[in-house]
């Protein structure tokens, strides 16, 4: 199997049992772009050029045009490029912390949540939307380099976790589609700055509870988690979520979890 390119990698430990990592993995894109723009119909579509003018073109040119225009046809192509790029990338990070642990398993996909084979351990990824190093020109393309994704991995031995990495703020719009009114309530009372930082993390808390509980999306988004936000708004790189997801008063194991935001990984992790 190909393997990825992985560079900023980190290792947490979160405590006894649980044990996450965050990595970057990018890939150059000048080899798809060669191979999708060969057909001469598609270059000669994106480009306006004619076979004999293309005949004349230096070879170091040609490559250096195709490695760094892509017209703005190919970029579904591209963003099923990056999905590829991360479902290997986030498998080959499980593989390096599972070195790093000496831990000899395998990955059972075959249902969620995901489990190792032999040790039973949890196993839970993520990674960031579809993103690349790119600028849009006066022309109809849109230069490319690399493609870029960070991911995130995080196994657990005791119960399912959650995890979630983002780069990027949440916009307003899609914060007051989703979020309860009374977490709505608190952020427009905090300073832009404070109300950007917080609805992300309340954001990426969201999203690991629905892989903790396989919540349905618009469930799992809709969750009120406003008794949280004055923790997060403290800064806090740890905060004790007890019964978050239950109404009864029981606070046994099962019932209390931790929330772990990595500001410098821009990871949050429900465990």
């Amino acid at each position: 199997m190909p393997t990825s390119n992985l560079t900023q990698i980190q290792y947490t430990q979160l405590d006894t049992t649980t044990w996450c990592v965050t990595a970057q993995v990018s890939e150059s894109i000048s080899h798809l772009v060669t191979g999708i723009l060969w057909n001469k119909s598609l270059w000669l579509s994106s480009c306006n050029t004619s076979c004999k003018d293309i005949i004349k073109l230096n070879s170091l040119n040609w490559y250096y045009q195709v490695a760094t225009a892509a017209p703005r046809h190919l970029v579904p192509a591209l963003a099923r490029k990056q999905r590829q790029q991360q479902r290997q990338g986030v498998r080959q990070l499980l593989q390096e912390l599972l070195k790093k642990l000496e831990i000899d398993d395998t990955l059972d996909e075959s249902s969620f949540p995901y489990r190792l084979i032999n040790s039973q351990y949890y196993v839970c990824f993520s990674h960031t939307g579809a993103s690349s190093s790119k600028q849009t020109t006066e022309s109809n393309q849109t230069n490319f380099t690399h493609l870029h994704s960070k991911i995130a991995v995080v196994i657990s031995r005791q119960r399912p976790a959650g995890i979630d990495i983002e780069t990027h703020n949440i916009a307003w719009h899609v914060v007051k589609r989703f979020y309860s009114k009374s977490e709505l309530a608190i952020l427009q009372e905090l300073s832009t700055d404070q109300r950007e930082r917080t609805a992300k993390l309340l954001w990426q808390i969201k999203e690991s509870f629905i892989k903790v509980k396989q919540y349905t999306l618009a469930q799992g988004l809709g969750m009120d988690y406003s008794h949280l936000i004055p923790s997060l708004i403290g800064n806090n790189r740890e905060i004790n979520a007890s019964s978050v997801l239950n109404d009864s008063e029981d606070t046994d194991y099962q019932s209390v979890y931790r929330i772990a935001t990595l500001q410098s990984q821009q990871t949050v992790i429900v465990f």
